[in-house]
């Protein structure tokens, strides 16, 4: 395009020159013809012209020698705006040409731009797959070896356990023999001493040899329950919400399946907190009129539980730990005001006139690892607090619309099947519960 353009513009310039160039040559031509014939327009030096003829009626005004050559200079000058608005037309025109050449140079490459693009984009969204795919077989292998050393470790308990009862049964048979030994000592008294000695022997070497493998026993157990305790849900629940960090985009929304406007709950759960920190939220429900209507919180390793805002408080201290799960309960009923905090299954804290002759308001906001603290409830982070955030694992939430007794919170806490038993204002595995931000349901 750009040698099309200029080889354009050369052209116009030479059509400038060219027709320039006669105009001004052809009329000092005409000048030197008009001057050398004699015409009755002729100039001479000092004489007049001789033989006056009659001037026609038609005939102009003759032109004087300097008139002729203004004339022939604003012709000149006619001519030459006549070729520069030649040329702006020329160039004009080149100048839309080149445009419309170059939209469609850039059209043309959009599309392969494009092109490119989806094709990037098809490349990675297929290594992104393979490398999923990747991590899922790794983690499937790493599954199938850690229950490979599961069933190990379990068949190396069973024959301990085999090897135990006849250690066991032969040192039941030694102490038989060695009391029918005893009662003949009267007989031979040296022989039957010796014998006792020996037994004693081998009955000492087996009872190391026991205490030696049941520690043994012990420690692998231990690892066991370790390693159950960190991979394994509680309770016999399939799911769990995963929190992965504090963040004040992340929680989860629960939506009841009953009415709010309550004068005694129940609010179980079982949670695992990474790091709790002096305020670490885990239940919260609050309305615009009081954001702090229930709270079941951590404060570091101790328990809190609130009804109707913080004044009324129930904390037990010292009663979970990090990175462990632990069952925590709150119970209220507004006729006594009692409140009161269960931990793993026992009443750790109770505390009465809490909220006596209290009622919930309806229409409120319940939300699982956060509190909206209704200071800044507008914008994108709708009043959230990180510091508050819980991070860690959630699972078995529950809500009734009475307080449960002693019995029935202590089965809520067993550690098979108790996951079963649900709310009837919210149920875990059946109420719509909505994580947002990281958070996640995992198996």
């Amino acid at each position: 395009m750009d040698t099309r353009t200029s080889m354009s513009l050369l052209r116009a310039l030479l059509a400038v020159c060219l027709l320039g160039c006669p105009c001004v040559l052809g009329y000092e031509d005409e000048i030197e013809v008009n001057y050398a014939d004699s015409y009755y327009n002729e100039i001479t030096d000092g004489e007049q012209q001789e033989g006056l003829t009659t001037p026609s009626p038609c005939q102009g005004q003759e032109l004087t020698r300097w008139d002729k050559l203004f004339v022939m200079i604003e012709d000149s000058q006619m001519r030459e705006n006549m070729l520069l608005h030649y040329v702006d037309d020329i160039i004009k025109a080149e100048l839309q040409s080149l445009r419309g050449e170059v939209r469609r140079l850039l059209g043309g490459q959009a599309g392969t731009c494009s092109g490119a693009a989806d094709a990037v984009g098809r490349r990675l969204a297929t290594h992104m797959e393979q490398k999923v795919e990747q991590g899922l077989d790794r983690v499937r292998t790493a599954a199938a070896e850690q229950a490979a050393r599961q069933d190990a470790a379990l068949q190396q308990l069973l024959e301990a356990g085999r090897n135990q009862a006849a250690r066991l049964g032969k040192l039941e048979t030694c102490c038989l023999s060695g009391a029918g030994l005893g009662a003949k000592t009267f007989t031979a008294p040296h022989k039957q001493q010796d014998v006792t000695t020996s037994e004693v022997g081998q009955v000492e070497k087996a009872l190391a040899a026991m205490a030696v493998d049941l520690q043994r026993v012990q420690a692998q157990l231990s690892l066991s329950q370790r390693w159950a305790a960190q991979h394994f849900l509680p309770s016999g629940c399939e799911t769990a919400l995963l929190f992965p960090m504090r963040s004040r985009r992340i929680y989860a929304a629960v939506n009841p399946d009953a009415p709010m406007s309550l004068r005694s709950f129940t609010v179980c759960l079982w949670a695992k907190a990474t790091e709790a920190l002096n305020k670490t939220v885990l239940f919260s429900y609050g309305t615009k009129r009081n954001p702090y209507e229930i709270q079941l919180l951590l404060s570091r390793t101790a328990a809190q539980f609130t009804v109707g805002g913080e004044a009324h408080l129930v904390e037990a201290r010292e009663a979970v730990q990090e990175g462990r799960w632990a069952h925590l309960c709150g119970a209220w009923s507004s006729e006594q005001g009692l409140a009161a905090l269960w931990v793993n299954g026992k009443q750790v804290a109770s505390s009465p006139g809490v909220a006596e002759g209290h009622t919930l308001s309806n229409g409120g906001v319940m939300q699982l690892g956060q509190e909206k603290n209704g200071c800044c409830s507008f914008g994108f982070d709708g009043g959230f607090d990180a510091k508050l955030a819980f991070a860690g694992k959630m699972t078995g939430v529950n809500v009734w619309d009475r307080a449960l007794g002693a019995e029935e919170i202590s089965q809520q806490a067993l550690q098979e099947g108790s996951c079963n038993r649900r709310g009837n204002v919210v149920g875990w595995g059946v109420s719509e519960i909505i994580p947002h931000g990281g958070a996640q349901y995992i198996n």
